[in-house]
């Protein structure tokens, strides 16, 4: 069957993506930031073999212009879990066998990664997540059905995943998880020395963290 990313993205306007970057960037330069971050995720994912759908929030003119040739669908209203049942929804109403739903907080993440979990979900597992070092995931796919996988979670909490694997379980749903990787949510991840490799392809994301006068911020207490 065919295979759908998903890949749950928001348009970048200052005060409304990346805000836990602020006050060490500026609004704008948290938006700047966010542009790179997503489009170097839409160019490292270009030659995976599925369909790409990028689910926005936010007017769909400004990825009409930017994205060309990936197909767009409104997020739907309500909490990241409401969201992520319509997309779902939305997929195999279009067909879509395994499902893949990835961000755009870890531009740097190797495809490889989401190779994987397409064939894990291929070779007969329900679910597949990709641990994240906050306690949530990077990725999450479902080879069918999500039962009560999105429903009580403590969204933007260190027990997304905890939580998860555990609706999971209810669900009855076999599960995997993919190596853990990073998300680029706060001032410290900027500084993390692996995001700055050359070979991990994010190059809009590296240019633009090069640009910044970046430094240790001050230890709790300090003056």
């Amino acid at each position: 069957m065919k295979r759908a990313l998903a890949i749950f993205a928001k348009t970048p306007l200052p005060g409304r993506v990346k805000t836990r970057l602020s006050p060490a960037l500026s609004p704008q330069q948290a938006a700047d930031l966010y542009r790179c971050m997503l489009l170097d995720t839409l160019e490292r994912v270009a030659a995976l073999d599925a369909d790409k759908i990028l689910f926005h929030d936010g007017a769909a003119e400004f990825f009409s212009e930017t994205t060309p040739g990936v197909s767009l669908v409104a997020q739907a209203g309500g909490g990241l879990g409401t969201r992520l049942e319509h997309a779902l929804d939305t997929l195999r109403i279009m067909g879509y066998g395994p499902c893949v739903v990835i961000g755009t907080d870890a531009p740097d993440l190797p495809v490889a990664y989401i190779e994987d979990a397409f064939r894990t979900l291929e070779q007969g597992s329900d679910a597949v997540f990709g641990p994240a070092g906050d306690g949530g995931y990077y990725l999450v796919g479902l080879r069918e059905g999500y039962g009560s996988l999105f429903r009580d979670i403590p969204w933007s909490t260190e027990k997304v995943l905890e939580q998860s694997l555990v609706q999971a379980k209810c669900s009855g749903f076999s599960t995997r998880l993919l190596p853990p990787w990073h998300d680029l949510d706060c001032y410290e991840d900027l500084l993390r020395p692996d995001l700055m490799d050359p070979a991990n392809g994010a190059a809009r994301t590296q240019s633009f963290i090069a640009g910044l006068d970046l430094a240790l911020p001050p230890a709790a207490g300090a003056f």
